[in-house]
Order: structure tokens, then C-alpha cells, then sequence
């Protein structure tokens, strides 16, 4: 009984109302605080980097007061400058603070490069799909006396001859050198 008697005092009651006051203005000073230190509505657009080679870049970020990363080299595609920016996140338009780091993929200067597979003595079937899914493909084909008829022989790239494991760009035509079936 004294202890409700306690809750209904006008001690308490007045205990608990300054409490609750200090309590809101901690609340509203920290969050005008955090306004300020934040930068609260003070942000800047991005700009479009779409297609831009990335010393262009870094130059227009400097200005604007951001920064950028790059994520990634993408797959190369022949139609984009090499070096220029394919992606861009946050994307163009977006509303950023300053300071705000721009992360980018860019498009390699060139094809990556593949180890060319063991192709010597396997059929010429067998070897184009091989070829094929490693991303190299079938350049000319020319024959030479041998037994084993369309038994690839030799490999050769412009026109000299290649090891397997040789690194050449992707999409590269290799040449192959087959058998004709005769002695």
C-alpha cells in the first residue's frame, strides 16, 4: 500500500516529469546534432559516367568532391572505348552527400587472355567444340597426308605454330592443321 502511495506523490510525479523532459530534449538536441554533422540536405547530383574513359573520370569527380572505386573489369565488348565506364552505381541523377565514393566497372582495354587447350591428336569435331567452349574459335582448316583423317595435327595462330597452354585473347581463331585419310 505505501508503495502506491509512493507513485501517486507529488514527489515522484515530479520526478518522473523532469525525467521525461530531459529525456525529449536529449532526444531533440541529438537529433539536431546529427543534422549538422551528417550534412543533412546538402547533396550533390551524379553525374552521368557512362562511356567516359576513366581519366575523364577522375577528373570530373575531383570537381564535383567525390570519390570512385572500380569493382570490376567486365566482359570486353568491342563497341565501348577501352578503359571507359560501362556501369556506375549509384547510377547518374542520384542524390549523393559529399565525399561520396562512386563505385564503377569498367571495360577492359582487350579480350582476357585463354590457355589454349590440348587439342593435338583428337578429331576435328571434338576439338571445335572444344575450342568453342573455352571462348577461342575455329580459324582455317587445311589438310596434310596423314592416316588419322580429320585428326587435328598441329595448331597454328597467324600463321605460326602453337603449343597447347599458349595464352592468346579470347575469341582468337586458331587455324588447324588435320589429317586426309591418306598414307
Amino acid at each position: 500500500m505505501i508503495f502506491f502511495r509512493f507513485l501517486f506523490s507529488k514527489f515522484f510525479l515530479k520526478q518522473l516529469a523532469l525525467a521525461l523532459l530531459i529525456g525529449v530534449a536529449l532526444i531533440v538536441l541529438t537529433l539536431k546534432l546529427l543534422e549538422k554533422i551528417t550534412y543533412h540536405d546538402q547533396t550533390l547530383v551524379v553525374p552521368d559516367l557512362q562511356l567516359l574513359p576513366l581519366a575523364i573520370v577522375d577528373t570530373i569527380l575531383q570537381n564535383q568532391q567525390l570519390r570512385y572505386e572500380v569493382l570490376d573489369s567486365a566482359k570486353y565488348d568491342p563497341g565501348v572505348p577501352p578503359l571507359a565506364v560501362t556501369e556506375q552505381n549509384p547510377k547518374a541523377g542520384e542524390r549523393v552527400k559529399l565525399n561520396r565514393k562512386i563505385y564503377l566497372t569498367i571495360n577492359p582495354s582487350d579480350y582476357r587472355k585463354i590457355s589454349v587447350p590440348n587439342i593435338i591428336q583428337i578429331t576435328k569435331r571434338n576439338a571445335e567444340s572444344t575450342l568453342k567452349s573455352v571462348g577461342l574459335s575455329v580459324g582455317k582448316i587445311t589438310y596434310r597426308r596423314n592416316i588419322g583423317k580429320d585428326m587435328v595435327l598441329e595448331m597454328r595462330y597467324q600463321g605460326e605454330r602453337i603449343a597447347p597452354g599458349t595464352l592468346l585473347p579470347k575469341t582468337t581463331p586458331i587455324d588447324l592443321v588435320l589429317g586426309n585419310g591418306k598414307r
